[in-house]
């Protein structure tokens, strides 16, 4: 029996199909379990109802309803697109911008931005 070698252009589809598709090591995030604690872990502080960031942006994060209703500047989230949400943007301080957060402390640790990330970048759910 002649078999053909496997063309490397296909091996390298198959993986791109793999890696868009979450391929090994993709988890889902929930809100619930994932992203809601550090939220309360490093952003309640100031973002609950009466709290200085609240009162300042309208931002507050006692809620997943108030997390997606955003601040009085409009959505910190876009579902699907961690690149276009403030929230993400804010968090990651890769940005040349005058305000990131958590505001006056140190930066969330790279594993929790990427949480973040990737619960936005699967449509930010309520789950």
């Amino acid at each position: 029996m002649h078999t053909r070698p496997i063309k490397p252009v296909l091996l390298l589809a198959t993986a791109a199909v793999l890696a868009a598709c979450g391929g090994a090591g993709a988890r889902d995030v929930s809100f619930a379990a994932d992203v809601n604690p550090i939220l309360q872990k490093h952003c309640a502080e100031c973002h609950l109802p009466g709290g200085a960031g609240a009162t300042a942006t309208g931002f507050q994060v006692d809620t997943y309803e108030s997390v997606m209703q955003g601040s009085n500047y409009g959505p910190v989230v876009h579902p699907g697109s961690a690149r276009t949400s403030s929230l993400y943007i804010l968090l990651t301080g890769k940005e040349h911008l005058t305000v990131t957060m958590p505001h006056g402390k140190a930066p969330l640790p790279d594993g929790e931005i990427e949480t973040i990330r990737q619960w936005i970048d699967a449509g930010a759910a309520d789950n």
